[in-house]
């Protein structure tokens, strides 16, 4: 019985995890706009696109913004696996893979 749970966990938390992810990005797109704004003193980051920037500002605020989606992303993920392996008592994801 326990091995059949466990084999209709992953499905069940797949939902959940996805709706995790679209508040992990939302928070993390705030704490980046915090974190821009204490940097620079100003509201918005450069778009790569944009002419007036230079590269190291571009390439500063797209490495800024990655290491924030990665950590709150992880944290995210993480909290909601515990959360499911609490109530449950099983691990919401059976393969041990990498991200993605």
């Amino acid at each position: 019985m326990a091995k059949h749970k466990r084999l209709k966990l992953p499905l069940v938390y797949q939902p959940l995890g996805i709706v995790l992810s679209w508040v992990g990005g939302a928070l993390a797109g705030l704490a980046f706009r915090k974190v821009w704004t204490a940097l620079r003193h100003e509201e918005d980051a450069p778009e790569a696109l944009d002419p007036d920037r230079g590269w190291g500002e571009i390439l500063l605020a797209a490495a800024v913004q990655g290491a924030i989606f990665a950590v709150v992303r992880s944290a995210v993920d993480r909290t909601g696996a515990k959360a499911i392996a609490r109530s449950t008592g099983a691990w919401p994801v059976t393969d041990k893979g990498g991200r993605d």
